[in-house]
């Protein structure tokens, strides 16, 4: 006798099985995230091959680069940015700028990710007193307006582009610790933690094979949104005067050296403006849609 269920079953196992898209086509179905994705591309790229995409030198002022009065040339043909009040090529210097802004904000975020990490984790998995020191030294650090203190500590040492980057994660840190000492610290009471301690695992393997799998998503969604602030502090600094030092071109001293020219030659002032606003705007909408992705009670809503 036969059985007529069996020829749908097997057809039903020969049937290809959907399989759900990963992060990046996950991305891919959000707007608002391609936007910033391209954004981001189109940064990286105009910063990796800058000396390919100009014809000048960020620091090489040019004969033809201001009028007869000395004052800086509106966007042209020749010049498609214009330039600034010592006859360099905007468009030139903003590509330039935009390798200090990427380096700065990779360099110190990741640093900043890995103490923030270091700390949250070894504060929420082994508490008692060595989590309540450093817990308590995190809320001390947290106390102090991030401004403030980079501005501070970046006074003490001699600006470049690497203090700058150290000094700004020496102030990003502690976001991250305080996130990932509050999942270590839920994830340190679950069961199969006690399962592996009960079989006999190390503290190393607990560590790696389970409690950071399980930070990976909030790690990254923090690391794709620390750049955007990364970025913007790295600017401050630099307007400011005590970050990224001329003649290394940065967005933020950019708009210090050109801010006398703001009515006479806005475009020296907007440009690059614009180029830090649409950075930040950018990391912000690929790190939303990264925590929407990555986070469990959000996937429902992907």
């Amino acid at each position: 006798m036969t059985n007529p269920i069996a020829p749908d079953a097997q057809a039903a196992s020969r049937m290809p099985v959907k399989r759900r898209p990963g992060v990046l086509g996950l991305l891919l179905k959000r707007p608002l995230a391609v936007i910033g994705l391209i954004i981001i591309a189109i940064t990286v790229l105009g910063a990796v091959f800058a000396p390919w995409l100009t014809a000048y030198d960020p620091n090489e002022q040019l004969f033809d680069g201001l009028t007869l009065e000395g004052a800086p040339l509106p966007p042209n043909a020749a010049f498609w940015l214009g330039t600034d009040l010592l006859g360099r090529d905007l468009l030139t210097r903003i590509l330039y700028g935009a390798r200090t802004s990427l380096i700065i904000g990779v360099v110190a975020n990741g640093a900043a990710l890995l103490i923030g990490t270091l700390v949250g984790v070894t504060a929420g998995y082994f508490r008692g007193w060595i989590g309540g020191a450093l817990m308590r030294f995190t809320d001390l650090m947290m106390a102090f307006p991030a401004l403030l203190l980079a501005i501070c500590l970046a006074a003490v040492f001699q600006p470049s582009l690497w203090i700058v980057a150290m000094v700004i994660a020496l102030v990003n840190w502690v976001q991250t610790a305080r996130i990932v000492f509050t999942e270590t610290s839920s994830l340190a009471e679950r069961e199969f933690i006690d399962a592996e301690r009960t079989i006999g695992a190390g503290t190393p393997r607990i560590l790696f094979r389970h409690i950071l799998p399980h930070l990976l998503p909030t790690i990254i969604v923090w690391g794709t949104l620390g750049i955007s602030t990364t970025v913007l502090l790295e600017a401050t600094l630099s307007y400011l005067g005590i970050g990224v030092q001329p003649p290394t071109a940065s967005w933020g001293n950019i708009i210090f050296e050109n801010q006398t020219y703001f009515q006479a030659a806005p475009w020296l002032v907007f440009f690059p403006g614009a180029a830090i606003l649409a950075l930040a705007l950018a990391f912000n909408l690929v790190g939303d849609a990264l925590r929407d992705i990555l986070d469990p009670t959000q996937r429902g809503r992907a």
